[in-house]
């Protein structure tokens, strides 16, 4: 009995290596050569001196460490070869939020505070930030494997990917709240509100169930398995903040199923009356 047992036991992790294998090659092989036409794609619109892709540009460049670890992990390498892909892994994903979070921050700014927006964004403001993204986790995780228990470890990496979750709600509810005062576009409105709704979705759906896994320390394979292969789908959600970046198809989509319909600023004028109306109604 106990036989057959470990006999199920080891039939499980051999399915569950194998499903994770052929996910990660699915991802591995459609996000990277996107994510490569994404970053050129959007490298070419900061060179004609927009700073707004500039968070998108790194977010994606954390994506592309992500698939380059998984392709050493495909490998299969021993010892030390594979600590240090997990950590560059660990290190990847943590700036990854961090970018999340620079997006919907600047969203959020375009629509809350546009005048600060407008003379405080600099190509030299954008560098420093994601210099600082990048340098924190680097320090950060550097700092705690050297330092703390496995058991910590994975509970302090939880706490800090989980700080950003109440920012990024914040960012949606003000962005919401400031849109009829604002004197923002119709369709970039909607462009801003579906990039915050798409980031919080992302971070919600596929960031928070590893978090909770690492906060419970749960031996529930099913659940750490899970939590795994949804994380390693957050490389190709995040393409699709580049197709929301981009002016478009994307337009019309977002005006057949948003929420909320965003009258444009120079559309029309009620009789006897010389002044915009910027509306957020409900549909």
């Amino acid at each position: 009995m106990e036989d057959l047992h470990m006999n199920n036991t080891y039939d499980y992790y051999e399915n569950v290596e194998f499903v994770l294998r052929v996910l990660t090659y699915i991802i591995v092989g459609v996000g990277l050569p996107l994510t490569l036409v994404a970053i050129y794609a959007l490298f070419s619109q900061v060179r004609n001196g927009q700073v707004a892709p500039i968070y998108v540009i790194n977010l994606l460049i954390s994506d592309l460490i992500q698939f380059c670890c998984f392709i050493i992990e495909l490998t299969s390498p021993e010892g030390w070869k594979m600590q240090i892909a997990y950590f560059i892994l660990d290190f990847a994903v943590s700036a990854s939020v961090g970018f999340m979070v620079c997006v919907a921050l600047e969203r959020y700014l375009v629509v809350a505070w546009p005048l600060w927006y407008r003379f405080r964004r600099t190509i030299k403001t954008s560098v420093v930030v994601c210099v600082l993204v990048w340098v924190i986790p680097t320090v950060s995780l550097l700092t705690l494997y050297f330092l703390v228990d496995f058991k910590v470890l994975l509970s302090i990496c939880a706490i800090y990917l989980l700080l950003p979750f109440p920012l990024l709600i914040f960012f949606l509810g003000g962005t919401l709240k400031a849109l009829s005062a604002c004197t923002v576009p119709s369709d970039e409105k909607r462009r801003i509100v579906g990039v915050l709704v798409l980031v919080l979705l992302i971070y919600t759906l596929l960031f928070m169930p590893r978090i909770i896994s690492f906060l419970a320390i749960s031996d529930n394979h099913y659940i750490n398995n899970l939590s795994l292969m949804l994380l390693r789908l957050s490389p190709l959600a995040d393409l699709f903040l580049y197709v929301f970046m981009r002016k478009g198809i994307i337009d019309k989509l977002l005006a057949s199923v948003c929420c909320c319909r965003m009258d444009s600023n120079d559309i029309s004028r009620s009789p006897g009356n010389d002044d915009n109306i910027h509306t957020v109604s409900s549909v």
